[in-house]
């Protein structure tokens, strides 16, 4: 495709200008009737998020998104650079990116005072027209608007007050384009009058000098709705000019969490992606571990679980079980419980305790969580089915360790001693009992829910045992059977 280069072919070429509302607003309504995906990528909020979302382009609001962190806000800001023109002409050199057929800044009106039809144009791509900026304390009104630039004037010959001596800030740069800025409740109060002026009257004073800018920008803000209030943290002008606060949400559905996960988590190993097997009910364990963290009550509720956890969970449990793989020279790849104990450091840096549970220490959080998490997934697999038989063998003294580091052969000779363990594992699943890698991590999840019914007990060593008599009938018992000893409890 030819571009034009000039004004006057710009105008041969009956180019019209929209402003970016319009130009969003135009694009999602060509993608809706083309029925095309609107946000790639984007995971469970086709009924909740999206249809809000759409709601506001097409009104030509600017909007903000409500949500805690990990809930994908930043990369559906970036998304809607997709409903952006491919290319959209400037004036060449233009800081603003001014509009040929109306330009704003002083630069772009001399130009075309000077050169006529024969003013130089430019075109820029739609990442060019994205300007985002995390809000800290200590962002400055010359880094979001501007501030006098006393070189230009030097070497321009210019007055201090003169237009042409200013250094834009992000805010003009983003002219004709997308304005994001993450963290809203961070920005210092006077940077949200800066910005309510462009948004309500289209000017602003840079070092006491009034400075025209009607800025054609579409403005889109994230925040954590605890933060969003009218507690002094958000001036009532700048909110009001919001046209539409959006909640975001975590996963409400295990599969659309496990669906973000397998997106999100780097698995696709090339050294082992063809040895790599990783149960369903393992990604449903991981992600339940999730669910379970945002409603306990030692998790900070305000800051909330991210969806970063499972992911990088699952990346820590693979890569413990490549790991073992090395160690033992196993051909197929298959995680398992075990390897989920292994990954609690990934947890615990992904959840802010509260009082009573920094009392009780991460490390023992999270593998109460694992605890729960598996007791759950294996009431779904395994419900009405009687273990009786193997609890009775651990009831007789007997004990059985798994270790992480133990390959899959190993460990399956050691479940053979379990009366019926292997039979009743084999059960919900559809592989063969000559799978010994799978077979070995189902029996790891039969071990870990009866532990997490009270029926057995698990050791830090991986070590299943006996419950003691005091506490058969303590089930549902939160950390009480959690030590930083290693021993039985």
């Amino acid at each position: 495709m030819e571009y034009a280069r000039t004004l006057r072919e710009l105008r041969a070429a009956r180019y019209q200008t929209l402003s970016v509302k319009d130009e969003l607003r135009s694009n999602l309504i060509r993608k809706l009737r083309a029925g095309e995906k609107l946000f790639p990528g984007i995971i469970g909020y086709d009924e909740s998020v999206v249809p809000q979302l759409t709601n506001g382009i097409l009104s030509r609001h600017n909007v903000i998104l409500l949500g805690l962190r990990g809930q994908a806000k930043s990369r559906i800001i970036r998304l809607l650079t997709e409903l952006l023109d491919d290319r959209i002409p400037i004036i060449a050199g233009s800081e603003v990116n001014d509009d040929p057929l109306q330009p704003i800044s002083a630069y772009g009106r001399q130009l075309l005072a000077e050169h006529g039809d024969n003013t130089p144009i430019s075109w820029i791509g739609r990442d060019a027209r994205f300007v985002e900026k995390l809000a800290t304390p200590d962002v400055t009104v010359a880094d979001i608007i501007g501030d006098v630039d006393p070189i230009k004037a030097a070497k321009g010959g210019h007055l201090l007050s003169d237009e042409l001596t200013i250094h834009y800030g992000l805010l003009p740069r983003a002219n004709r384009g997308i304005f994001a800025i993450n963290e809203l409740p961070d920005l210092a109060g006077k940077i949200q009058v800066g910005l309510f002026n462009i948004m309500q009257e289209g000017d602003v004073q840079i070092k006491g000098y009034p400075v025209r800018l009607p800025l054609d920008v579409m403005l889109v803000f994230s925040a954590n709705p605890e933060d969003y209030t009218a507690r002094g943290k958000i001036i009532t002008p700048l909110k009001d000019r919001i046209g539409a606060e959006i909640m975001t949400h975590y996963p409400r559905e295990l599969p659309a969490a496990i669906e973000i996960t397998r997106q999100e988590a780097w698995t696709g190993r090339y050294e082992i992606q063809d040895r790599l097997i990783v149960p369903e009910f393992l990604r449903e364990v991981i992600e339940q571990i999730a669910f379970e963290a945002r409603e306990d009550n030692h998790v900070d509720k305000h800051s909330g679980v991210s969806q970063r956890m499972p992911i990088t969970v699952m990346e820590s449990v693979i890569s413990n079980a490549e790991r073992r793989a090395l160690l033992t020279g196993d051909e197929l790849i298959v995680p398992r419980v075990a390897d989920v104990y292994a990954a609690i450091p990934s947890m615990t840096g992904k959840m802010e305790l509260e009082y009573e549970g920094e009392q009780l220490g991460g490390n023992r959080i999270a593998r109460d969580l694992i605890k729960r998490a598996a007791g759950e997934i294996f009431e779904g697999y395994f419900v009405g089915i009687d273990f009786s038989r193997t609890v009775q063998w651990f009831d007789e003294g007997n004990k059985l360790l798994l270790a992480d580091t133990a390959s899959a052969s190993e460990c399956q000779n050691l479940i053979e001693a379990v009366p019926e363990l292997l039979e009743t594992a084999l059960i919900p699943f559809d592989f063969r009992r000559s799978d010994t890698a799978q077979l070995v991590a189902a029996c790891e999840l039969v071990l870990e829910g009866l532990y997490a019914e009270n029926k057995i007990t698990r050791n830090e060593e991986g070590s299943y045992a006996a419950v003691t008599k005091a506490r058969k009938d303590r089930r549902g018992m939160i950390y009480d059977d959690l030590t930083e000893t290693g021993k039985y409890s």
